[in-house]
């Protein structure tokens, strides 16, 4: 049997684009997710508990199955023993090929799938953050104090560490916006 596996992610909330993909593909069963969290993954739960001998699991990519390297080997292990298989369409894999894959490969698609887990984390992070009105990324230095810190660094009666405990501005800071200082000609 073959059988399409999806989950909601930052790029395709509602499964629609996996569903579509999939369905190209003769899925005769489709297994949605209720949420993107890595956590209670029931429906994945359930899959793996009631796969057959040579039934396959489709998934459009590796990230949509597994939330971790080693979550993904657990989950091929699993599979392995059910006598059923795995195909990730975007990293075109099919364990039911038995050829030998070429370690560069693997390895590619190993280091892409981490960096997808990671990007996924990251937007849905951000969303949320942005959902409740978190302003996200490093607060800006106060414009006074930079423009003090500079004009103390230029008179050069100033260290460095003189500069940062009256202002607060860091010394690679500092270095920063005198690199840009044409920002505080308007001052």
């Amino acid at each position: 049997m073959l059988i399409g596996y999806m989950r909601p992610h930052q790029d395709d909330l509602n499964c629609e684009k996996q569903k579509y993909k999939l369905s190209q593909l003769n899925c005769e069963k489709f297994i949605i997710e209720d949420h993107s969290s890595c956590k209670k993954r029931i429906q994945l739960t359930n899959m793996i508990s009631n796969i057959s001998a040579n039934d396959k699991i489709i998934v459009i990519k590796l990230f949509i199955i597994a939330d971790s390297s080693r979550h993904l080997v657990d989950l091929l292990q699993q599979i392995k023993i059910k006598g059923a298989y795995l195909i990730s369409l975007k990293e075109n894999i099919d364990t039911s090929i038995h050829l030998t894959y070429d370690f560069c490969d693997i390895l590619n698609y190993l280091v892409e799938f981490q960096s997808d887990v990671i990007s996924e984390k990251t937007k849905k992070g951000l969303t949320d953050a942005k959902n409740k009105g978190i302003t996200t990324g490093r607060p800006r230095k106060d414009d006074k104090n930079i423009r003090r810190a500079i004009d103390m660094y230029q008179s050069k009666k100033f260290t460095l560490s003189q500069i940062k405990v009256e202002t607060g501005i860091s010394k690679s800071t500092l270095y920063r916006y005198l690199e840009n200082e044409s920002v505080f000609d308007g001052y």
